[in-house]
């Protein structure tokens, strides 16, 4: 990170979609859009942009946008309000934890969250459940197991669990036939997971990158030490912002998020 000519950040690297509709707003700005030794990326799309961008390029600071397009903004999260605070140093910064899966000498993180899945789409997956080495489960037959963030449990989490939770660690059994409860738990915790039938597959959150585990394979999930910098993540997450993309869900909020145009 450098100022140069008291900006902040004078190199950026631009990654996501529909790019030229907001490539002007930050050249005019003064910002530089490079490839190589920038001191930030602009992730601009959805959720999933942003968990790209955090893994091609792990420590360096990330600012979300998301896309016009396809997400409607509220008038306090334009690109051009954004940009402008960006350049005011009036974003907020977040510093969000990550996780990692360790299976033999393969290791892997994730933003959001890491699940164990059902390689054989027809077959259930039936494994074991330890944290911090006890055990929990012994044994459990559904289609998926995972540890989610806080950050992360707005997602694969929320859709299995119907539920959020604000600190430590979520674990959460995809369409188990037991009944098994879902988990919050320490965020020093370790969860370790043994296939008993599978294969599985280990997937951290939108990597196409997967790790294949077998009989009798154990994989480790727990927080893992790097984390990562992302400003305005306030504003990307907005309520109000939401409403709008989502205006069917919450009807009743669609004229308050309206009238902010």
């Amino acid at each position: 990170m450098k100022e140069e000519d008291g900006m902040k950040f004078k190199r950026v690297k631009l990654m996501g979609k529909n790019l030229d509709d907001v490539r002007p707003k930050i050249l005019a700005r003064g910002m530089e859009i490079v490839d190589e030794k920038f001191d930030l990326v602009i992730a601009h799309g959805g959720d999933g942009t942003l968990l790209w961008a955090e893994r091609d390029f792990p420590g360096v600071p990330k600012l979300p946008l998301r896309d016009a397009r396809t997400a409607p903004q509220c008038v306090e999260h334009s690109y051009d309000r954004v940009l402008d605070a960006l350049l005011a140093d009036k974003l907020e910064e977040t510093i969000l934890p990550k996780l990692e899966c360790i299976y033999q000498d393969k290791r892997t993180i994730a933003l959001n969250d890491i699940f164990v899945h059902n390689l054989e789409r027809a077959s259930a997956l039936r494994y074991k459940v330890f944290i911090d080495n006890e055990l929990y489960a012994n044994e459990i037959v559904g289609d998926s197991v995972g540890v989610a963030t806080v950050h992360g449990c707005t997602a694969y989490y929320r859709s299995i669990t119907h539920s959020l939770f604000r600190v430590g660690l979520g674990l959460a059994f995809s369409n188990s036939t037991e009944e098994i409860n879902h988990l919050v738990i320490d965020d020093k915790s370790e969860v370790k997971i043994r296939i008993i039938r599978g294969p599985g597959l280990v997937i951290a959150d939108n990597s196409p990158q997967t790790i294949e585990v077998p009989n009798q394979g154990e994989v480790i999930i727990r927080m893992a030490p790097e984390r990562a910098l992302i400003y305005g993540l306030k504003g990307f997450m907005c309520p109000a912002c939401r409403v709008l993309r989502h205006p069917n869900k919450l009807p009743f909020k669609i004229m308050i998020a309206t009238e902010q145009k």
